[in-house]
């Protein structure tokens, strides 16, 4: 995603109680870039999609972006922005999901690298959606040995 960069957030000052740190969202930026992982879906999924979002609270704001695959592609996506947010750091537990997908799906190494610089608000608590996520990880890795 060309002319935007990646930034995380509190929407309205509030720290997501789920992750306990700021979110990511993408703000315009020329010059920069922001990779991911484009996915195919059916518009019949998108009210759902907008809802695991928080469309429906306010919080995110649909918007279509035009990317550019590795291949040179051009695709027209649908993305989130979040509205009113003021900049937070992440949680330690909220990175490490956004790099462990990074990495999984094959991004840039000089991109993950830029990733794992990101400073995090070094909350040590319980995370437990993080919880979850490592036990689908794991399960997920013995299921494949």
């Amino acid at each position: 995603l060309q002319d935007f960069r990646l930034e995380f957030g509190h929407h309205q000052g509030r720290t997501s109680s789920v992750w306990h740190g700021g979110t990511a969202t993408i703000a315009q930026s020329p010059g920069d870039e922001v990779w991911g992982i484009v996915w195919k879906m059916n518009t019949c999924n998108l009210s759902s999609l907008d809802k695991q979002e928080g469309v429906e609270d306010g919080i995110y704001v649909p918007i279509e972006v035009n990317v550019h695959t590795q291949a040179g592609k051009a695709l027209t996506c649908r993305s989130y922005q979040m509205k009113d947010y003021v900049s937070g750091p992440p949680s330690p537990q909220y990175k490490k999901v956004i790099c462990m997908g990074a990495k999984q799906n094959g991004l840039p190494t000089d991109y993950q690298e830029k990733l794992e610089a990101i400073e995090t608000n070094n909350y040590a608590g319980p995370v437990p959606i993080m919880e979850e996520i490592e036990a689908a990880v794991k399960a997920e890795k013995i299921n494949s040995a």
